[in-house]
């Protein structure tokens, strides 16, 4: 049994030494919410309340012949938080956006009046909360890109040719691991570096910045429902 699953065991019978073993993971707690959450989680945040529950619930059920503490302390922390997040989005069962605009069949040139006029009509109604949650889970790690999933919308590709292009622009950035850091470190497209190696023209690339972007996250994510959308990336990806 190894050393810091050996204090595990300790910390869930002893309240000082589980105080402390606490204080000593709250990084680890605090990057397992944030992991699922997909943002920034800090001690203010409720879902660090429900993560130090979880870790806390762990230390308690924790035993040798569960393996590693830390990954069965993450597990925990994770279906708690998806619990909590499936809770909330039971009260918000209509979703105004259908994740089948990712791979819309429809042309550019269609009259935009009327594909707003769709989405006013709030086209589908998600039923799944796997869907739901990713969703939501989608939307807060695109915030801090400045835009929100309901964005997607209006500028995900229509046209053939326009779809080829950013499928082209996501599989570079997917197969650089140096070009996707750069973009969420600095949470800008690098259009320049990317039109220079796809070939994917500066226009394309600026036009349909939130759709790429997106689309980068969510199939190099925890969005196996949402990826399921991206059909035509999926192929470039094959290639």
């Amino acid at each position: 049994m190894r050393e810091f699953d050996r204090q595990a065991v300790q910390a869930g019978a002893d309240q000082r030494s589980m105080e402390h073993f606490i204080q000593q993971n709250e990084f680890f707690i605090l990057k397992c919410a944030s992991s699922v959450i997909h943002r920034y989680v800090t001690k203010s945040d409720d879902e660090w309340s429900i993560a130090l529950m979880a870790f806390t619930q762990a230390v308690g059920d924790y035993a040798e012949e569960k393996g590693s503490f830390l990954s069965f302390a993450e597990l925990v922390i994770r279906r708690k938080l998806i619990d909590h997040l499936r809770s909330q989005s039971k009260h918000r069962a209509e979703i105004p956006v259908n994740p089948s605009a990712f791979d819309s069949s429809a042309e550019e040139t269609e009259d935009d009046a009327e594909i707003k006029s769709e989405i006013s009509k709030k086209i589908a109604v998600v039923q799944d909360n796997s869907v739901q949650l990713e969703i939501e889970a989608a939307n807060n790690a695109f915030a801090s890109y400045g835009f929100s999933f309901f964005d997607l919308t209006d500028c995900s590709p229509k046209a053939e040719k326009t779809k080829i292009s950013c499928a082209k622009a996501v599989v570079y950035i997917i197969q650089n691991p140096i070009v996707l850091n750069s973009m969420r470190k600095d949470k800008l497209l690098p259009i320049k570096l990317i039109e220079k190696n796809s070939g994917v023209p500066q226009k394309i690339l600026e036009r349909h910045r939130k759709y790429i972007i997106a689309a980068a996250e969510i199939i190099t994510g925890d969005y196996p429902c949402l990826s399921g959308y991206m059909r035509f990336i999926r192929k470039e990806l094959e290639k």
